[in-house]
């Protein structure tokens, strides 16, 4: 999927159609335009607003039976420069029909000029790990949900000494009575700071998706606690409430994919590097968790490949944004991708480590994969 910019003042979207036996492409796409816009019969629509605010149709092709693509045009200014009226102009009220997948958009270099983007982005996030030279970093997840405070903070402490670059939640990790989320946080950050005081650099990632009524007091006690870095999740705390956070907090964002599934359908709604790659993005994710092809969760390399490509090549002002692969990842998986996806990546090691009877040395394992040999370059143009 290729993303470009212009300097004109219309979204472009690109979209694949699913055809009702007779249905028209070129009705479907301009009844698409209408209801994402004026939302009415446009002899019902003034001449003049239908200039200014009515989508248009660009072009509209069938591409097999019952199967079109469109593209439709709409006016940058009915996304009010706001996030979530941006999210209601792209895919609101055709969220609800059926066969309507969004592929890409063309940006008006205006309307990105509207949103902060990631504060950190990929140079950033790695400054903040320590890390000095240009290498993959590794993730590593604490888990399972059930496990108490004091013993999430010794895992951590033993995956920051190992060698890990940041140690996060496992997402399902909230404010439950196993280990509370103001006492898990305090211990874990302890536990490695301490590890940092020996000579590693690791980062604590703690999960802040919660109520948003709460979300201000836990910032403030990240940040009295030196944390630096936190996990969030867009689709559950709302893809404005990240764009909040990456202006205002401080803190480095890594973004979560729960709940995407709804969203990334084969025939209706995101193409994942649209969802995952720019709209993430946009909002301010430093980096964006997914599953690699090969798992439970069954993305294609392809599509895992476009979304790195979406995350890291020019987007308006924004700094690139790492790729954060999950999904089975030990050293022998590691080393085979690296060399696909460079050293502007994220690994996420999860069962590979938490099963090792000594996770600590899982750590240098994999830390010691990581710096073996410098990455070439990835293919990464997102071209099929």
């Amino acid at each position: 999927m290729e993303t470009s910019t212009h300097p004109g003042d219309e979204l472009e979207l690109s979209i694949d159609l699913r055809l009702a036996p007779g249905e028209s492409a070129a009705t479907r796409a301009a009844g698409i335009a209408r209801e994402q816009t004026v939302e009415l019969d446009l002899a019902l629509v003034p001449e003049p607003v239908r200039a200014a605010a009515a989508g248009r149709v660009v072009a509209v092709a069938e591409t097999g039976p019952h199967r079109a693509h469109a593209r439709l045009a709409f006016p940058a200014a009915a996304a009010g420069a706001e996030l979530p009226q941006l999210l209601n102009l792209l895919f609101g009220n055709i969220s609800m029909q059926r066969g309507v997948r969004l592929t890409a958009v063309r940006w008006p270099e205006a309307l990105l000029a509207a949103f902060p983007g990631p504060a950190c982005g990929v140079d950033g996030l790695r400054a903040r790990c320590g890390v000095t030279v240009r290498r993959p970093l590794l993730l590593a997840t604490l888990k399972p949900l059930g496990l108490g405070a004091s013993e999430l903070a010794q895992l951590a402490g033993r995956l920051a000494r190992g060698g890990i670059d940041l140690v996060k939640d496992d997402h399902s990790l909230a404010d439950q009575p196993w280990a509370p989320f103001a006492e898990r946080v305090a211990r874990c950050q302890e536990a490695v700071a301490a590890a940092n005081r020996h000579g590693r650099s690791c980062l604590y990632v703690p999960n802040l998706t919660g109520p948003i009524d709460r979300l201000g007091e836990r910032v403030e006690m990240l940040t009295s606690l030196g944390v630096r870095a936190a996990l969030i999740a867009p689709l559950l705390v709302g893809l404005d409430t990240v764009r909040s956070l990456a202006a205002r907090s401080g803190l480095a964002l890594l973004a979560h994919p729960s709940l995407s599934g709804a969203l990334l359908g084969a025939t209706h709604g995101f193409a994942p590097a649209l969802l995952w790659g720019e709209l993430f993005r946009l909002a301010g994710a430093d980096g964006v968790i997914y599953p690699h092809a090969g798992n439970r969760f069954r993305f294609t390399r392809r599509e895992c490949l476009d979304v790195a490509a979406a995350l890291r090549r020019p987007l308006g002002a924004f700094a690139p944004a790492f790729p954060v692969l999950g999904g089975g990842m030990d050293a022998a998986r590691i080393r085979r991708l690296r060399r696909l996806y460079g050293p502007d990546t994220i690994f996420l090691a999860g069962a590979s480590l938490l099963g090792h009877p000594a996770p600590e040395e899982g750590a240098a394992a994999l830390r010691h994969e990581i710096e073996r040999e410098p990455s070439p370059p990835g293919r990464l143009s997102g071209s099929r």
